[in-house]
């Protein structure tokens, strides 16, 4: 799918990967751009969208409600929506000792708000025979995060949910694809060791004209660091020899405290 005439709604657009995949949009020719945030981020998004002449709407898209609030507004705007970017994300630390509330945030941002753009937008896509949904996941959600556990099961999730709706409806006019990145360099980018960032960190835009060039071709799965595909290769031939791997990988990154 080309972008040009599409209406768009980008989530977690106040910076990072999401305003840099709003920019490309607007600057792909589309129709409408809509981007949306946190409240708390409000300035930051309100500038995006001035920017691009698109729409700001605020909305904590862990809760069903905001979601469709959100979709509203962008139909209220500019009729229906052929591409939502489902981009927000958060990162809490911690294995499985982290908080309850730290573990539910993860799901809600991470999962349910995907399955909440689904719920809203599958039956109209649907009915008109056109559409896409692109949802961020994250490399970690093919393989794993040695320091945040609550972030690499919930992005394991996303994979899978893509996966449900690609089989579901990607026969009947509805184009999914889900986003991996590994190390880019944003506000969740956090300073000291990461296994993320061996293989290097790359910029907003950079990612942004991935994401363009994979829905040019409708590819469901992209990577921001082709390295990814040979580990996922690995993690498939020999699922026990990885997981070696990946423990001493941890204590290179993060030491012995890793283990406590």
């Amino acid at each position: 799918m080309q972008v040009k005439d599409r209406v768009c709604v980008v989530t977690g657009a106040a910076g990072g990967i999401g305003e840099a995949v709003a920019r490309a949009y607007a600057e792909g020719g589309a129709r409408g751009v809509v981007v949306a945030d946190l409240k708390t981020a409000r300035d930051r998004l309100a500038r995006v969208a001035g920017d691009i002449d698109g729409l700001a709407v605020t909305a904590d898209v862990g809760l069903e409600d905001d979601v469709k609030a959100l979709i509203a507004a962008a139909e209220d705007k500019y009729g229906p929506i052929d591409v939502f970017f489902s981009n927000a994300g958060l990162l809490r630390k911690g294995q499985e000792a982290a908080s309850d509330a730290d573990w539910e945030v993860n799901w809600r941002v991470h999962v349910m708000s995907h399955v909440y753009a689904a719920r809203a937008l599958v039956p109209g896509m649907l009915a008109r025979g056109s559409g896409y949904l692109l949802n961020t996941a994250s490399a970690a959600g093919l393989l794993a995060s040695l320091n945040a556990m609550s972030y690499g099961v919930t992005k394991s999730a996303a994979v899978a949910l893509a996966e449900h709706l690609a089989i579901q409806y990607g026969d009947r006019g509805i184009r999914v694809s889900v986003l991996c990145p590994q190390s880019v360099q944003t506000a969740m980018s956090t300073p000291g060791p990461s296994a993320a960032r061996v293989d290097g960190v790359l910029q907003p835009a950079e990612v942004a004209r991935m994401v363009i060039e994979a829905m040019a071709e409708e590819r469901f799965l992209i990577l921001s660091h082709p390295q990814v595909q040979e580990y996922m290769q690995r993690k498939a031939a020999n699922r026990n020899r990885w997981l070696g791997g990946m423990r001493r990988l941890r204590d290179r990154i993060h030491g012995a405290q890793a283990q406590r």
